[in-house]
């Protein structure tokens, strides 16, 4: 598994995917698919995860085995969106992007979205929320080494992470029920979703209090163990 050899062909994926190619398609598809098409869509923000995540790594063997440990902590995900009101998905994704690389964490983050979505519901909201959780394993992945120094920092980026996936996720609210974007509108949608972001919020934190260090040092023996 290593389709993307060039390096610059890399960087540039890794930068064109999560930032400009996915957040189009989701807003496309919000604005201009009916909700019969809704699966098409998440369809390909998952195939673009894969493209993204295949952008990370540069040897096969290394690649093989991430892909390995992804496929576990996305079933830890989606296992985990089934306990009532505080869901571990993003921390878990978190965690996975400390350890693995943002890309991975995007991944986690997508699929958990989509593969879950099957039981909770598809829809047009389904793009979105693999692109949320996707860019809150990135921007961890990228972050990595100042929050694996500091626990204070790694729970306020879980609070923050929390705090921006509601926030993301209104954005899909306004477009759906004004076909547009409007200021007014996405203000009323934070203020009537306070209590769900103060949900998202606490739940990032407690989880990444309680299973950061635990799966963190798993993971780094098996990094260690298997050369990932």
């Amino acid at each position: 598994m290593l389709l993307i050899r060039n390096e610059k062909l890399r960087n540039v994926v890794r930068i064109a995917v999560p930032f400009v190619i996915i957040p189009a398609i989701a807003i496309a598809g919000a604005l201009f698919f009916d909700e019969k098409r809704h699966i098409l869509i998440a369809l390909a923000v998952a195939l673009l995860s894969l493209v993204l995540f295949e952008a990370g790594f540069e040897k096969k063997s290394t690649g093989t085995r991430r892909m390995v440990i992804v496929a576990v902590m996305t079933a830890l995900c989606f296992a985990g969106r089934f306990i009532p009101f505080l869901k571990p998905i993003a921390a878990l994704t978190v965690i996975t992007a400390l350890y693995l690389g943002g890309e991975a964490g995007f991944l986690v983050g997508s699929l958990s979205a989509v593969l879950s979505n099957f039981y909770f519901g598809q829809g047009p909201w389904t793009a979105f929320q693999m692109l949320a959780w996707g860019l809150i394993g990135l921007l961890a992945g990228m972050l990595s080494k100042p929050l694996l120094k500091s626990r204070v920092l790694l729970l306020i980026y879980g609070a923050m992470a929390g705090l921006g996936y509601s926030f993301f996720m209104d954005i899909w609210t306004v477009l759906w029920y004004n076909e547009g974007f409007s200021v007014k509108l996405y203000a009323a949608a934070l203020i009537s979703a306070i209590p769900y972001t103060l949900s998202y919020a606490v739940s990032n934190v407690l989880f990444l209090f309680l299973l950061a260090k635990p799966l963190g040092e798993k993971l780094s023996r098996i990094k260690t163990k298997y050369g990932v």
